[in-house]
């Protein structure tokens, strides 16, 4: 598809979408509360398999993120944590979207857009959901997610890119001072989500003090933005700490455990 196509399309497709008047519906099961999304960051090609197998174990749909161009060989490291070396490409991606799995957006190449022009933070933008369409297979910008690096943004960055995505994923401290939680997620809606991370060292028991926080309070949206496992990333969890935290959680009865995509769907 030519540039000028795909520009026109997304924000045609965006603008029906938030223009639409059907009334709001709620994306998770009645009786749920609580809703988890586990948003893991990068790209590592190890870690996303197993992440993807874990969430497998138990019926669950792992919410993976990805850097456009990770794969490129003049793709450069980011700080110490995103090494080309270890990230996979769009054969891995679209064989784990194949198994159901949820593959958004993280950045054309990982640089914090609210440090450069608002010209190139928009041509990064544009690049990235440009690869996005024509490299991974069922890619539809009507449910997509855009998921920004170092959770930074800005709300003309945020309103410009909501032009061609169903929402934009950045830090919750940017939305908000008082609420920590995002509403319940709801069908047929467009707008900002905010996130909450940890780091650089191991976030397994900050991911579990959060989420025991959240289960005490009477409801609403919370989405933790992890990235690799064990070794990998920047504040990894564990991979057995992953799979005993889906284990319990699983349990619950008030809580659904969903990719952030799978709101809009």
């Amino acid at each position: 598809m030519q540039r000028r196509t795909f520009l026109q399309s997304t924000a045609l497709a965006a603008a029906s979408l938030a223009l639409g008047g059907c009334t709001p519906k709620l994306a998770t099961p009645p009786g749920k509360t609580h809703v988890l999304s586990l948003s893991f960051d990068d790209g590592f090609k190890k870690s996303f398999y197993r992440i993807a197998e874990i969430h497998e174990e138990y019926g669950m749909k792992a919410c993976l993120n990805v850097i456009a161009t990770g794969h490129m060989p003049d793709f450069k490291k980011v700080d110490d944590w995103i090494l080309p070396e270890i990230l996979g490409d769009f054969n891995d991606w679209n064989k784990l979207a194949a198994r159901g799995h949820e593959i958004m957006p993280h950045s054309w190449k990982h640089l914090n857009l609210t440090k450069v022009s608002l010209t190139q933070a928009k041509e990064n933008i544009l690049k990235c959901l440009e690869y996005f369409h024509d490299n991974l297979d069922g890619y539809d910008p009507q449910k997509a997610v855009y998921n920004y690096a170092f959770d930074a943004s800005t709300k003309e960055l945020d309103l410009f890119t909501l032009q061609h995505v169903r929402a934009v994923r950045t830090g919750g401290w940017l939305l908000w001072e008082e609420e920590e939680y995002n509403a319940m997620p709801v069908l047929e809606k467009t707008g900002r989500l905010g996130c909450w991370t940890n780091g650089p060292s191991n976030n397994d028991r900050w991911v579990d003090k959060q989420i025991n926080e959240f289960l005490k309070t009477d409801g609403g949206w919370l989405i933790l933005n992890l990235h690799g496992l064990d070794e990998e990333g920047w504040g990894p969890i564990s991979a057995t700490y992953l799979d005993k935290l889906l284990q319990r959680l699983s349990r619950l009865d008030q809580l659904s455990i969903m990719p952030t995509g799978a709101a809009f769907s």
